[in-house]
């Protein structure tokens, strides 16, 4: 097996303890590896001992770890505690990195286990995964108050050894609050820092918030390279390393069974004529700010400009009568899931404008598809209650914009409809991840979605137009290769070439 391997990590300041000398790494990635040519199946494996105690790392004993999942940990290990592990979404990356945790504990006695997640739904979901690995962890990400007193207690059972291990979920807003860095100085050289969806925690404040005195790093993304920041991406990977090899692709996924096949529809969508026009003068504006030699002093009005723009082609308002048109022959199928961009369509009354209200709307009134939309605005407890509705099929179908592009484990969906994409690889291949997760009911999914076409319109256009549908056929190419039916939409795909000039 090959890895591509970081260089070896600096000390942190505090090296009183630097837990990577006491690790014999070369013997930890090797317990993980399969021997060459060799593949085991169907035994339980060990990892490390049991132990005893609560609130201490320990396999679940019916847990069964992955051959994949086994690479990804020797992987972590020959890299000697750091790195990062590009896994598809769905592929178990919060189970590989708890079992990391727990053979630590075996071998070095780690004392502290940090996950920081970007939103609180992900906090919860490792929660649940934690206390099957025999874990209690604080969970912090609420006011100071409620957190900061137990984790001050905690870290000081730990330092006089009256407690064996500390676990902390928090998020990444959390990390960067000075409570939170007030503790920072506490924690014990034997402590492993994992950043879950990691592309995030290369922001320039939050990486400047990550504290250097601890050693053992673990990132953990679909897709860790951040869309339009190489400085970013930099940062991230000198904190935690590079990407690990092997990598775990969807395609990868997708042929071991970690996630389920499917099927890819995409549905053709024209501009209006007025949506058209906007569309262009909004790009000629764009093109004339890239053009201005200040670029730096233009940059909050570029990026006004792309998300108008962008928001102009999620909503346009010519998907409403595609949807209404899908669905009407689709009223007896349950488990679906609408995307929505978070745009406003034009043409219709005031208080549906806004897409996901248009949609509700059409799905629930028109056409008596029992839904209801899950978003960020949403409660936690209530998202929960509509969760659970979904999977046992009171609900026909959720309607979202952005909160389940990461994190969320509804695996109960089996049809998706995309109404609305931006041009960001990492949104769309978080999204179709989403809907592949396995499930009893689920043998394939099937995925609807929705690429604007813009109307013929002035020869001047032309090349706006070209661009437009450069931008939507990333994603349609993306996703209809892997697709079971992936002949008959590339088809499609090769007429639109055609029509275009592309």
């Amino acid at each position: 097996m090959s890895y591509r391997v970081s260089p070896l990590p600096d000390l942190p300041e505090d090296t009183s303890s630097p837990p990577w000398l006491e690790i014999d790494w070369e013997a930890l990635a090797q317990r993980y590896s399969f021997p060459a040519g060799v593949r085991e199946r169907g035994a339980a494996y060990e990892v490390g001992e049991k132990t005893e105690g609560l609130g201490v790392p320990q396999m679940p004993r019916d847990l069964v770890l992955r051959e994949y999942q086994r690479q990804a940990i020797a992987s972590w290990f020959h890299n000697r505690g750091r790195g990062t592990l590009k896994m598809a979404t769905g592929s178990g990356k919060t189970i590989t990195a708890l079992a990391i945790a727990t053979e630590l504990y075996q071998q070095i006695q780690l004392q502290v286990l940090i996950v920081l997640c970007p939103y609180r739904h992900l906090v919860t979901q490792w929660a649940k995964e934690a206390e099957k690995f025999n874990l209690q962890p604080i969970l912090a990400f609420e006011t100071v108050h409620q957190w900061q007193n137990q984790l001050a207690n905690q870290l000081y059972n730990i330092r006089v050894g009256t407690q064996p291990f500390l676990t902390l979920l928090t998020t990444n807003a959390t990390l960067i609050n000075p409570g939170f860095q007030s503790q920072v100085k506490y924690f014990p050289p034997k402590t492993l820092i994992v950043g879950d969806e990691a592309h995030h925690l290369g922001s320039p404040q939050i990486e400047e918030s990550l504290p250097r005195t601890i050693g053992l790093r673990l990132a953990l993304s679909a897709t860790p390279e951040r869309y339009f920041d190489d400085s970013g991406t930099e940062c991230l990977f000198s904190y935690f390393g590079g990407v690990l090899e092997p990598e775990f692709s969807l395609a990868d996924a997708i042929q071991q069974g970690a996630l389920v096949r499917y099927q890819y529809h995409p549905l053709f969508v024209e501009l209006t004529e007025g949506e058209a026009w906007a569309y262009a003068k909004l790009t000629k504006r764009i093109g004339w700010v890239l053009a201005d030699g200040e670029q730096r002093t233009n940059s909050q009005l570029l990026t006004a400009l792309l998300m108008q723009r962008s928001r102009l082609i999620g909503a346009a308002s010519n998907k409403l009568n595609a949807l209404q048109t899908l669905m009407a022959n689709r009223l007896h199928t349950s488990h679906t899931l609408f995307y929505c961009g978070d745009g406003s369509v034009q043409g219709i009354s005031k208080c549906d404008r806004r897409q996901i209200a248009a949609v509700t709307r059409l799905l629930g009134h028109q056409l008596g598809y029992r839904v209801n939309t899950y978003t960020a605005e949403t409660p936690l407890i209530e998202r929960e209650k509509i969760r659970q509705q979904f999977e046992q099929g009171e609900l026909q179908g959720l309607v979202a914009i952005r909160c389940l592009d990461e994190g969320v484990d509804i695996p109960a969906i089996q049809h998706a409809v995309i109404l609305a994409s931006t041009g960001n690889p990492r949104q769309f291949i978080q999204r179709r991840g989403r809907i592949l997760r396995p499930h009893p009911s689920k043998q394939q999914a099937t995925l609807f979605d929705m690429i604007v076409l813009p109307p013929q319109l002035e020869r001047d256009t032309w090349e706006v137009e070209r661009t437009l549908l450069k931008k939507e056929l990333v994603r349609f190419l993306e996703f209809a290769q892997l697709a079971d039916n992936a002949p008959e939409a590339l088809s499609q795909f090769r007429h639109l070439q055609e029509r275009y000039e592309l």
